[in-house]
């Protein structure tokens, strides 16, 4: 099959988006211009942002390349039992709107150091930033920005270092304007994100239809589920060959949880969009978003699902190629973009990029606001005037970009699927701060000690685990080796560690009895919230019921 890139009217679709997104940022940067500009209004639009644009943020900050290309790759690979990932999050997202929101608002805490600060003391504090700058550069701007590279490239035919470097400077303008620049343009992004998802899941679906001698949707994905049955299923048993990516019903109720409660509630770059509102309108963000959720895998996963059976047909089979020879799925996405029909090409081009940039610009504003006012402010300049901090601020946005884009290369992201390797990364790090987070929201007892080992002794177990070198596998598990336990289940195993080694540390060590404030009135939610929810947890009873 010929490779067909981008034509005129693929570039003026994209041109329209462009314009759209910087006019509308360059008109929200100068409107806030004429005010003062202080560090939390830079870092965090404090009071400025509504709930659809907080619910907005909040996507567009979580769907990137990595959904993208990595998910619709393992939706290729595995099919739809990926969207775990997706369909609990919305789940989660509710959980973090009801217990964790209050918490932080309650107590005006407006970065993840400043609670582990306040709660417990600034060597963990100052500890755990370290941890996030490195773990925001090294896995999630990297893996933004290759795979984010490698499907522009592959869908315009331009350099792929080009692409690397547009995409950068593209988010840089944007993040460069501070949140409210950021919050207010994601609408937009989500806006492209999702009519151009959705283009490109109804034309791949069609096309399969198309392949098989009939017509449309319907029949298209009757035709799925027909000819890649194997991938319709969301729970794996034991013995199947995706089982250690997606460990039975560990999915439902183990290491799941913890993926997704510290990734959405202990997470700077989500939680930061949050921060800066009142409860009510974060709320209401948080539950915008978690509707958004449920859709999320229709644009992400059934495409990669579409490009399987095309490919079972006979399809772009050298396309699929990666440089050694051997197939890539995290290729999937691209080569269906190369199928769309000229225009449509370039709507679900500019989602794409959409998707990419706003995941790009969020990353590196929360990179921003720890270093500048975790580290720097705290350490290094307690004097220094807001305008200057927020000049450091945008120094520290183009210098992480630019290490990011260095870095990224090196980082083997290509070995096992884009997608997989940011979870599997993240999750060294996840099991310790989530129980550090979650015993410090809830136990007072919890202390400085406790913390310090869950954030430095729970990385150090899971990267041994991660390295094969940790001992004791057969006294938690049914395994030989650690290679034969599935990444979700040692989360789950370095989280019930941490938790113990806390509770004996609280009562072994003096009680410092840091504990936040906590009303149990925090936790009552509007009826509006509630009915939302509902509805949530019952689409989500559904669909696990059906494609059980």
């Amino acid at each position: 099959m010929n490779q067909n890139y981008l034509k005129t009217n693929d570039y003026l679709v994209f041109l329209i988006y462009f314009v759209v997104v910087a006019g509308y940022g360059i008109w929200i940067y100068n409107k806030k211009k004429k005010e003062e500009e202080s560090s939390n209004d830079f870092f965090l639009a404090e009071g400025s942002l509504t709930w659809w644009a907080i619910g907005a943020s909040l996507i567009a900050s979580n769907i990137s390349a990595e959904q993208f290309i990595g998910m619709s790759g393992n939706g290729f690979s595995m099919g739809l039992a990926i969207s775990t990932y997706e369909w609990m999050a919305a789940a989660t997202l509710l959980v973090v709107g009801v217990f964790f929101m209050p918490i932080y608002l309650k107590n005006r805490i407006f970065t993840m150091p400043q609670f582990l600060n306040k709660r417990y003391n600034k060597t963990v504090s100052l500890i755990m930033a370290i941890f996030w700058l490195l773990l925001y550069i090294l896995v999630n701007l990297t893996s933004i920005l290759y795979l984010g590279a490698l499907a522009v490239s592959g869908v315009s035919g331009l350099d792929f270092n080009l692409c690397m470097w547009v995409l950068a400077i593209f988010a840089i303008i944007i993040t460069i304007g501070g949140m409210k620049v950021i919050g207010f343009t994601d609408v937009i992004q989500v806006f492209f994100l999702i009519i151009g998802g959705l283009a490109t899941t109804y034309l791949a679906i069609s096309l399969v239809s198309t392949e098989y001698g009939t017509e449309g949707v319907v029949e298209g994905v009757r035709l799925m589920t027909q000819n890649a049955d194997d991938h319709f299923h969301m729970i794996f048993k034991k013995g199947d060959t995706h089982y250690m990516a997606l460990p039975g019903l560990t999915v439902l109720i183990g290491g799941m949880w913890i993926v997704n409660l510290n990734y959405w509630g202990c997470n700077q770059y989500i939680t930061q969009r949050a921060l800066g509102a009142d409860l009510k309108t974060a709320r209401e963000g948080i539950l915008f978003a978690a509707f958004l959720k449920l859709l999320m895998p229709i644009i992400v996963t059934l495409p990669g699902i579409a490009a399987y059976v095309l490919h079972q047909k006979g399809l772009f089979q050298a396309e699929m190629l990666g440089d050694n020879g051997i197939l890539n799925q995290d290729k999937a996405y691209p080569v269906l973009l190369n199928l769309l029909p000229e225009g449509l090409k370039g709507l679900s081009f500019a989602a794409l990029t959409a998707a990419i940039v706003a995941s790009l610009a969020g990353k590196a504003n929360s990179i921003s606001t720890i270093f500048t006012l975790d580290i720097f402010r705290e350490y290094l300049g307690k004097d220094t005037s807001e305008k200057n901090l927020v000049l450091i601020g945008r120094i520290v946005i183009v210098v992480a970009m630019v290490a990011a884009i260095v870095i990224s290369p090196l980082m083997g992201i290509d070995k096992a699927g884009g997608f997989q390797f940011v979870q599997r990364m993240t999750g060294l790090v996840s099991p310790g701060v989530f129980a550090a987070f979650i015993m410090g929201f809830f136990w007072k007892r919890t202390n400085s000690a406790g913390a310090l080992f869950a954030i430095v002794g729970g990385f150090l177990m899971a990267y041994t685990m991660y390295l094969d070198v940790f001992p004791g596998v057969s006294v938690f598990f049914d395994a030989t080796s650690w290679n034969e336990v599935p990444f979700l289940d040692q989360m789950g195993m370095v989280f019930l560690i941490c938790v113990a080694v806390m509770f004996v540390l609280g009562y072994v060590l003096p009680d410092e009895r840091k504990g936040l404030e906590i009303d149990a009135k925090m936790f009552r939610v509007s009826t509006s919230f509630a009915i939302g929810a509902a509805i949530i947890f019952l689409a989500l009873v559904v669909i696990y019921w059906y494609f059980w």
